[in-house]
């Protein structure tokens, strides 16, 4: 349950459109539990914790996971599911034909359904890419894409206003020059790096904002499937960085996000 459905939900009840009863029965709904999939989704994780619970579908079972779709998007909430791979992402698009899956990012969105039942088209996580707002993800390599544009789709779910910079890493830093002013206008960059997993130290050595980074398994043998850049990151000289786990874009979406409220709205 989102917070703008619990306020509707208790306008309803002051205006006496909706009984007590009815509402508290609705709030008790704290887990819908299904024991044939094994899901008790958390129904109210927005309202506790300002981001919903979103569905993370690897090694999910196609019931378990059209049923954790379903089940999340009961009141018209969207949803989101991670991790989706091609073939869950077919299946995913038979069962709801509303959604919209994107392989590059292995997001899987069902979008938002008004009281009305008309549905909200999905935001458009492809490129070409907006290199600019609040949260700017920035890749140091093509190779470094994919975890980047989990972090950039997750954010668009979230409604926060943000862009994605690519394939400016070490090997080349003038190609960051001109990105530099969106860069310094950012209130938050989320620095996406595998091989020695250097681009983050050097971002934060320019910018004022805070800096997450995040470890891509991108690499050679050394790399140790980005324990290296995770090595590196974590070592930083620079102060103000934070680092996430290794290809986790979703973990640096979800701090991002709780950081920067959407615009407009005041942080709490």
């Amino acid at each position: 349950m989102e917070q703008q459905h619990l306020e509707t939900l208790l306008t309803a009840v002051a205006r006496g459109e909706l009984s007590p009863s009815l509402a508290a029965r609705q709030l008790a709904q704290v887990t819908l539990e299904d024991s044939l999939s094994g899901l008790a989704l958390d129904t109210q994780r927005a309202v506790r914790t300002g981001l919903g619970e979103v569905v993370f579908a690897q090694g999910k079972s196609p019931d378990a996971l059209r049923g954790a779709l379903s089940g999340l998007h009961q009141d018209g909430s969207p949803v989101l599911a991670t991790r989706v791979s091609p073939e869950q992402g077919e299946m995913l698009g038979k069962a709801f034909p509303q959604g919209r899956y994107w392989p590059m990012t292995r997001l899987f969105l069902l979008p938002r359904r008004l009281p009305d039942g008309a549905v909200v088209p999905a935001p458009e996580l492809g490129p070409p890419w907006p290199q600019h707002g609040d949260i700017l993800v920035v890749t140091a390599g093509a190779a470094d894409i994919p975890v980047a544009a989990e972090a950039y789709g997750a954010l668009r779910f979230w409604g926060r206003d943000c862009g994605l910079i690519t394939d400016v890493g070490v090997a080349g830093l003038h190609r960051l020059t001109p990105h530099l002013p969106a860069l310094r206008d950012a209130r938050c960059v989320i620095a996406v790096a595998g091989m020695e997993g250097a681009l983050p130290s050097v971002l934060a050595g320019l910018l004022r904002c805070p800096l997450l980074a995040v470890p891509t398994s991108v690499g050679y043998g050394v790399g140790a499937g980005g324990r290296a850049a995770l090595s590196t990151m974590l070592c930083s000289c620079v102060p103000g960085v934070a680092v996430v786990n290794i290809d986790n874009g979703f973990g640096a979406a979800a701090f991002a996000a709780k950081m920067i409220p959407p615009a407009g709205q005041p942080q709490d």
